[in-house]
């Protein structure tokens, strides 16, 4: 399984900390456990800022980045061994793994971070947090402040400025590296397969979750230990509700399916849609639209890449998807004036993308300076534009009512334009329609 190498986390915390302010101290927690119910856990998934910097897997832990401190500028508290726990939890690093696996200069256990902690921060003029989105870290990170605070009188010197980290952090996340390119290929070709084996599995008779099923059987098979987001199974009407979450009703004859998934590979997100029809063939109604759909898509991929801005592949999608419904009768009227008054909202509500990488909906701004920001080299999005006829639009033929499409894939700004990482799965009608055909050949997936 293709992994971040632990010298890519050294080269972050040393970029890092390269931008923070001399004689200034970074600090950041690991995710809390989860509770599910009761006394059961959720599966525990590292907070994405804090993997980023360390690719450190367990919970109850601090990084501590303290440029120019003379025994190791990376201090890590975390969770000491406890043969115990860990028949009953699984194995810790402990001290040791965390200098020897994970690159601290320094690691103290956990319980001792407020004996220790106070320590490192005093003297150091600026503190460095993720302030607001952990409140009760930043109730501890206060407690500390305090007991410095409560010593002034004998030298002892507080910090006096408090930053956010997440201006430095997260535009640092924005733009990829090989190695993150790397593990997001990964997956996306886990993804895409498990994109395909719910095309070939679906038949009219069975339920959305059956191929939510497929989805993860081949997320799990390929490695991934879960989906980067709730799974979207969205058959008929339901494809029209843009988060819809149920996955439990009926596929029928004549329906289209719209499917929103992706899985993580060490903490990295794919993110694809495709939607295609319950029997295996698009009715013309529902071949134009998401003929339509794709030409938009088609758009967007030209309009990215460096020096073009974030809102072009949008602007695109939005030009593309008003003359399409305008030719179908769907909306009348002029197309710049129906795009200048955003009649296109009653059938494309969203917007074209997001940023993707730790994060399904990754971090990083649209904006610079009230602009919309220019894309750069190693920049990863996705790009999805969709169209969605309410099953109520008293306002269109009936035919075409209740047709719910979106066409969803991930790429990265290139030097040239941009590279589609989720190429894998078929696209047109014509691919869909001869993979659906040949699954039913297939003793596999035969009824």
């Amino acid at each position: 399984m293709i992994h971040i190498p632990k010298s890519e986390y050294a080269r972050r915390r040393k970029a890092l900390m390269a931008q923070m302010e001399p004689n200034s101290i970074a600090i950041l927690p690991a995710a809390a456990v989860a509770i599910r119910n009761r006394d059961v856990e959720h599966v525990y998934r590292q907070d994405s800022d804090f993997q980023y910097l360390s690719g450190f897997p367990e919970p109850e832990a601090v990084v501590v980045l303290i440029p120019g401190r003379e025994h190791g500028e990376y201090v890590l508290f975390c969770r000491e061994r406890n043969p115990q726990r860990e028949l009953w939890d699984g194995l810790r690093a402990g001290q040791e793994g965390a200098i020897r696996d994970f690159g601290a200069d320094d690691a103290f256990p956990i319980n001792d971070i407020d004996d220790i902690l106070p320590g490192l921060i005093e003297g150091r003029d600026r503190v460095y947090s993720a302030m607001g989105s952990n409140a009760e870290f930043d109730r501890h990170l206060m407690e500390w402040i305090n007991a410095i605070r409560s010593k002034a009188h004998l030298g002892a010197q507080p910090p006096n400025e408090f930053v956010a980290l997440d201006h430095l952090l997260h535009d640092m996340r924005l733009y990829k590296s090989a190695a993150e390119i790397k593990v997001m290929r990964e997956a996306a070709r886990i993804s895409a397969r498990a994109h395909v084996r719910a095309m070939q599995a679906c038949r009219p008779g069975l339920h959305e979750f059956s191929l939510e099923a497929e989805l993860d059987y081949e997320f799990r098979k390929g490695g991934a230990k879960m989906p980067a987001y709730g799974s979207i199974v969205a058959s008929g009407r339901n494809a029209c509700i843009l988060h819809y979450q149920e996955n439990d009703a009926l596929l029928k004859d004549g329906d289209l399916v719209m499917i929103d998934a992706g899985c993580e590979i060490d903490c990295y997100a794919s993110d694809i849609s495709r939607t295609f029809p319950v029997s295996g063939k698009f009715s013309p109604e529902q071949k134009a639209i998401y003929e339509l759909v794709l030409k938009s898509q088609e758009a967007a991929f030209a309009a990215i890449g460096p020096d073009k801005h974030w809102n072009q592949a949008h602007e695109a999608t939005v030009q593309v998807i008003t003359e399409g419904l305008v030719e179908l009768g769907l909306l009348q009227g002029d197309v710049d004036e129906l795009i200048a008054n955003e009649a296109y909202k009653a059938f494309y509500m969203h917007r074209a993308g997001h940023w993707l990488g730790m994060d399904v909906h990754d971090v990083g701004d649209y904006k610079v300076g009230g602009e919309w920001r220019v894309l750069e080299v190693g920049m990863t999005l996705t790009v999805e534009p969709g169209i969605y006829v309410a099953p109520d639009n008293q306002q269109v033929a009936k035919k075409w009512r209740g047709i719910g499409i979106r066409i969803e894939d991930d790429v990265v700004v290139t030097k040239k334009g941009c590279e589609i990482l989720t190429g894998d799965v078929p696209k047109t009608v014509t691919e869909i329609e001869a993979l659906m055909a040949a699954a039913r050949n297939q003793p596999e997936f035969a009824a």
